[in-house]
């Protein structure tokens, strides 16, 4: 395969990004041996030797050719100024300029012998042309049925019948622990199978995705997205998704895409073409240990609702900004993703049940939730002005910044520095962050947060209510 890189590849490279997509590409990389403590019992390494053999003709190599915009070409020129420029100082690939043609891999699976087959959608995003390559190098076009970003799945079809479509497995029953195997083409190494084990289960981030990813240790690089990864049994429990590197190569850290949850979006794509996902209308997030205390709960636990969207099925069952989910549809929540991965995994129009905590005591709403509307974000910009204490610099917005946060209802003033040694930056207040809300009092100019300080305790914990890259936050300030 020619070495060539994508301008989407330089700006990653460029920018040491810690969340690094399973995209191809080729570099130099070293592996280590790791040493194994001595454990009081015997433990077995799993031999998956059979089961490669097994489930290999069911995994493909995906091919894709995309057509380089002038945009893209832009900056791919500039990135090799700054090369010549800097010279060692940046670390640049040697052939920084991509050509109007680019090339990139992946890995896919049959999930029916008629053609079907899944993988990211990280891998096809773009493509003009996609092939896939068998087992036996037989080369097939391929054409997407489907593609939804949020969940990182795609639908890929291929003209033919009896294909070795893979056993599907039961994502919801693994085991922290448990050994499983991938098989995908990492670096261009077509089928390459690295084993490891389940790590941790249900991981999420932040809102970028709206699936629980399966971490383990399994190593993947460049080149497995979208490959399989297979229980002991051979069954297909998640698709390979992402890393977690500093490098872009792998540091132990892998994460899959659970196969019932990409299941359920192989249906809606093939059948409808697009995903229909339940909105309820919250914006939730964890309970630390100051929020903890000043709610008045025994431990951290439950989903605070920073928000809640005027006219959503979560406004009209009763449910307020200030409430705290404990529990949903009888299911008790931990933590906020807890509570969107419930969300994520329904329907619209199904009844939902939720426990809550408000002012200090427990009541129950219900109501059913409705289809998603799209996302919408907002942007501030970074300026000084007066100095306040706690260790914050703040300034009131412009009225540009006024018509942003009118949109959310909201008013208030901006964080443009914070003393990293004051109680604010403890807290973790941001600069950028616009304050709304401060001890219980509306924040619409700096004297109302002049005045929000005088009133506040000699010691405990205050809430303050935070609009931080256009999303609503609350933060536990502790004062000691």
């Amino acid at each position: 395969m020619p070495k060539q890189r994508s301008t989407r590849q330089m700006h990653n490279w460029l920018q040491r990004s810690t969340l690094a997509l399973a995209i191809g590409t080729t570099m130099m990389v070293s592996v280590s041996a790791a040493t194994m403590p001595k454990a009081h019992a015997a433990v077995t390494t799993a031999d998956f030797s059979d089961l490669v053999q097994q489930v290999t003709p069911g995994v493909a190599r995906v091919n894709v050719t995309k057509t380089v915009s002038e945009e893209e070409l832009a900056k791919a020129q500039t990135a090799e100024l700054l090369r010549q420029f800097f010279g060692d100082k940046i670390r640049i690939p040697e052939q920084a300029v991509t050509p109007a043609i680019e090339y990139a891999y992946g890995t896919a699976f049959f999930v029916t012998t008629d053609g079907y087959m899944l993988t990211n959608h990280h891998v096809i995003v773009g493509a003009d042309k996609i092939t896939v390559t068998l087992n036996d190098r037989t080369e097939l076009d391929a054409t997407v049925i489907g593609s939804d970003e949020r969940s990182d799945v795609a639908v890929l079809k291929v003209t033919g019948r009896e294909f070795p479509a893979l056993p599907i497995g039961d994502s919801n029953i693994i085991k922290v622990g448990e050994p499983v195997l991938a098989i995908g083409s990492p670096f261009g190494f077509d089928y390459s199978a690295s084993a490891g084990i389940v790590s941790a289960k249900s991981r999420n981030f932040s809102r970028e995705t709206s699936v629980p990813f399966i971490q383990t240790d399994v190593a993947l690089n460049p080149g497995n997205s979208g490959g399989p990864l297979f229980n002991q049994r051979g069954e297909v429990i998640g698709i390979n998704s992402r890393i977690f590197s500093g490098t872009g190569g792998y540091m132990g850290l892998s994460f899959s895409i659970p196969i019932d949850a990409a299941m359920d979006i192989y249906q809606q794509l093939k059948t409808n073409g697009e995903v229909k996902r339940a909105y309820l209308g919250i914006y939730p997030q964890d309970i630390d240990r100051n929020l903890a205390e000043a709610y008045k709960l025994a431990r951290p636990q439950g989903a605070l609702l920073t928000r809640v969207s005027p006219d959503s099925p979560a406004q009209q069952s009763g449910l307020k900004s200030g409430d705290i989910i404990l529990q949903y549809n009888d299911i008790q929540i931990m933590r906020a993703s807890d509570l969107l991965n419930l969300i994520n995994r329904a329907r619209p129009n199904d009844s939902f049940r939720a426990l809550i905590q408000r002012d200090g005591k427990q009541m129950s709403m219900a109501g059913k939730l409705s289809h998603a509307p799209k996302d919408v974000q907002a942007q501030g910009r970074d300026q000084q002005d007066d100095d306040v204490s706690l260790g914050l610099r703040l300034r009131s917005l412009t009225p540009e910044e006024q018509a942003e946060l009118a949109a959310d209802n909201k008013t208030g003033i901006l964080v443009t520095a914070v003393d990293p040694t004051g109680l604010a930056a403890r807290s973790g207040i941001l600069a950028g962050d616009v304050i709304t809300n401060f001890h219980q009092k509306p924040i619409k100019k700096l004297t109302d947060f002049s005045s929000a300080i005088s009133a506040l305790p000699k010691k405990g914990v205050v809430t303050i209510e935070v609009m931080r890259q256009g999303l609503p936050s609350i933060i536990g300030l502790r004062i000691e």
